[in-house]
């Protein structure tokens, strides 16, 4: 099976990992994981978007050591609530101290909410910061100055990344929730569209897949659309191609993967938890993002408040993160996953690998069996 994409981006197999940029460690695309899945025909990516560069410039070392296949870095380019330029990123305290004098309702929940949960507050460690402008900056100087096969945008205008990118040798992706989105990602030139539905864990629109990519698709033609949101197994493969996609990205499948850093409480909630259990809010990162409705999620949604933007509330999360890890009670927390996690059992924690092959055999016996049924 063998689509456009697969000659775009130089892999064997039309299916991405998706770039799951969610904690600071990049627990969710280690080295491995990403490693795994190029070597296995597909192309790996790793969630750079939360990482500080110099570990971003670690993990690119790391799988140029495991692998000479194609691989890519996702990053983000949020609009960011301004950050006051005596705050520096690294410098937390003087952060919730701001929030603390600009939102006293909120950080006093915070504080009630660790009590409830039974934890105890902790200091700030060297993975608090916050994300600027100058530090997105930094993260894309790392990734051009490596001269990465792959450049990612998972959230943000394209506009002035395209042509630093494409000076360097690198292909570009943007993530799309809306076709006004990748008609705009399209026309600055960007290599391959990722068409994201609603059903996509982590940071995702309001549109579901059997309505937008087929729209994206027509709306960008000739650029190559590849589909994002609830797509797990070859059935996903098939349907993406039937909608006019080259291929798939695919996120929460490959975080219970064996090559997967996540926690075991993480893993859990997806094997174990149903489509509803994950939930599309603002209360992990301050902009729309699919979680499981954890302690923590449905401890904000009865506080009645409204989340802070990003970076925000991404610095509150961060308190109860440390006060549940301290614990080792991270199970209160959140997992980022795709409402597919309903799907997805103990039997899918198997290696990158088997997962691949295993999603190609199926789409190509769908798709064969189509026709023969079918096609008159």
């Amino acid at each position: 099976l063998k689509t456009p994409l697969c000659d775009v981006l130089g892999i064997q197999y039309p299916v991405i990992q998706a770039g799951m940029g969610w904690d600071k460690q990049g627990s969710t695309t280690p080295s491995k994981l990403v490693a795994a899945v190029s070597n296995a025909g597909g192309l790996g990516v790793i969630g750079g978007s939360p990482m500080q560069p110099e570990l971003i410039r670690e993990r690119i070392r790391q799988i140029r050591d495991l692998t000479d296949r194609p691989f890519g870095v996702d990053i983000t380019l949020p609009r960011l609530s301004e950050v006051p330029s005596e705050v520096p990123p690294s410098d937390i305290p003087k952060v919730r101290q701001f929030i603390e004098d600009s939102h006293p309702e909120h950080a006093a929940f915070v504080r009630k909410l660790i009590q409830d949960l039974g934890l105890k507050p902790q200091e700030p460690d060297v993975r608090s910061w916050i994300k600027t402008p100058e530090l997105v900056r930094r993260q894309l100087d790392v990734i051009l100055e490596a001269r990465v096969p792959v450049l990612a945008i998972g959230l943000g205008d394209t506009k002035e990344v395209v042509p630093l990118a494409h000076g360097q040798g690198i292909k570009v992706l943007a993530l799309a929730g809306a076709v006004r989105h990748a008609v705009r990602h399209a026309r600055n030139g960007v290599d391959v569209i990722v068409a994201q539905g609603y059903e996509a864990g982590g940071h995702t629109g309001n549109i579901a897949n059997f309505a937008l990519i087929p729209q994206v698709v027509d709306a960008v033609r000739p650029t190559p659309v590849v589909a994002a949101g609830g797509i797990a197994d070859g059935r996903g493969l098939a349907a993406a191609l039937s909608l006019g996609a080259v291929g798939v990205w695919c996120g929460t499948v490959f975080l219970i993967s064996q090559e997967s850093a996540i926690h075991s409480d993480y893993r859990n909630q997806i094997v174990k938890g149903s489509t509803e259990d994950f939930v599309l809010g603002r209360y992990c990162s301050g902009k729309p993002s699919r979680h499981y409705r954890s302690e923590y999620v449905q401890g904000w949604e009865k506080s009645g408040l409204r989340a802070l933007d990003m970076p925000y509330q991404g610095v509150l999360t961060d308190e109860v993160r440390l006060a549940a890890e301290a614990a080792d009670r991270v199970g209160v927390m959140s997992v980022p996953g795709g409402q597919i996690a309903g799907l997805l059992g103990e039997r899918d924690v198997r290696p990158a690998r088997e997962i691949l092959e295993g999603m190609m055999s199926q789409a190509a016996e769908i798709l064969k069996d189509m026709a023969s049924r079918y096609v008159l």
